[in-house]
């Protein structure tokens, strides 16, 4: 893997309201809660959120709830935290299995007696919603999914503690590299042999396993999907957001400009992330919009990218000029 790589998406659940809508405060407060989460301030980040919780009547998205869970977690206090992961598997029927054990953001949870009753919970909810799937693809996607995640969630704490070009950083990237292989064989095998599946075929996760393992592929397997992935999207057995990171990715890669600002690179000298190569970057916010994407103002924030259009569109010649010569 190149150092100056583009970064890799990990895809989060959408949340179910336990509740009627969110007001503009409580959209306010969860979006200052994720930015001190980011800032590692998880105390002051689980207490905004529950701020939020508290504006709603004590209701809240479940994947609002989940993040608190999650900054409960990393502040020590893991009575909240479960408090928070109970409610969402019992109330709305939380079913990402794959992600809840992966998330080294709740490892501090699990040698608690109540971790496990609470991966039942989660287990069983994914059980009953996954009914009616096609269960040995579902189950052999749902563990490429794992293990596709598992190790990319190590990454920034490998980076933390031993840096990005250590010898350690550069060894589990080449384990990701050898695992990426490993499912692409199987993954192709399955597109080839039955198309592109839908979440009503193999679930959700497993729905989203078939793009996160094109996405993390080469260029030519990329470009050999891409069409398969459009004609998904169309006949509603894709995520058009997914599609829209494929889309981006693949341009970048044919020495394009990307569409929707969904790729992110970093400064091999600084280590500062900067929006990659974008096309017209005063439309990009309709563009998102129209693939169920957000502000790129609000995703650029993830990485402390302060956006700027009119400073990016003077910055972009040098940008690409610095790109080409790497």
């Amino acid at each position: 893997m190149k150092r100056a790589s583009l970064i890799f998406i990990l895809l989060l659940p959408a949340g179910k309201l336990l509740g009627q809508g969110v007001s503009p405060e409580y959209s306010r407060l969860t979006k200052t809660a994720d930015s001190l989460y980011r800032a590692k301030s998880f105390r002051s980040s689980a207490d905004t959120y529950s701020a939020a919780f508290r504006s709603l009547g004590w209701k809240g998205l479940s994947a609002d709830r989940y993040n608190a869970a999650c900054s409960w977690a990393l502040a020590g206090v893991p009575d909240s935290a479960f408090f928070q992961l109970d409610r969402i598997a019992s109330l709305s029927n939380y079913t990402n299995y794959g992600h809840i054990t992966t998330d080294p953001d709740l490892n501090s949870l699990h040698g608690d007696k109540r971790w496990e009753p609470v991966l039942e919970k989660v287990r069983k909810n994914k059980e009953k919603a996954e009914i009616n799937l096609n269960k040995p693809l579902a189950a052999k996607l749902d563990s490429i999914y794992v293990e596709d995640q598992e190790y990319r969630l190590q990454v920034n704490e490998i980076e933390k503690k031993y840096g990005w070009d250590s010898p350690e950083m550069q060894a589990h990237w080449k384990i990701i590299g050898q695992k990426d292989s490993l499912n692409l064989v199987v993954v192709k095998a399955i597109l080839d042999e039955y198309g592109w599946l839908g979440a009503d075929v193999v679930g959700a996760q497993g729905n989203s396993t078939l793009f996160l393992v094109i996405q993390h592929s080469d260029q030519e397997t990329q470009e050999k999907y891409l069409p398969m992935m459009r004609e998904a999207v169309k006949n509603g057995k894709a995520q058009a957001s997914s599609l829209a990171l494929l889309e981006d990715r693949v341009a970048l890669g044919q020495g394009k400009r990307q569409i929707y600002g969904s790729q992110i690179g970093r400064d091999t000298e600084t280590k500062a992330y900067f929006v990659s190569p974008l096309e017209d970057p005063d439309n990009v916010d309709k563009r998102r919009a129209e693939a169920g994407l957000g502000p790129l103002a609000e995703y650029a924030g993830q990485w402390q990218i302060k956006w700027d259009v009119e400073q990016y569109k003077k910055d972009l010649p040098e940008l690409e000029k610095r790109l080409k010569n790497q």
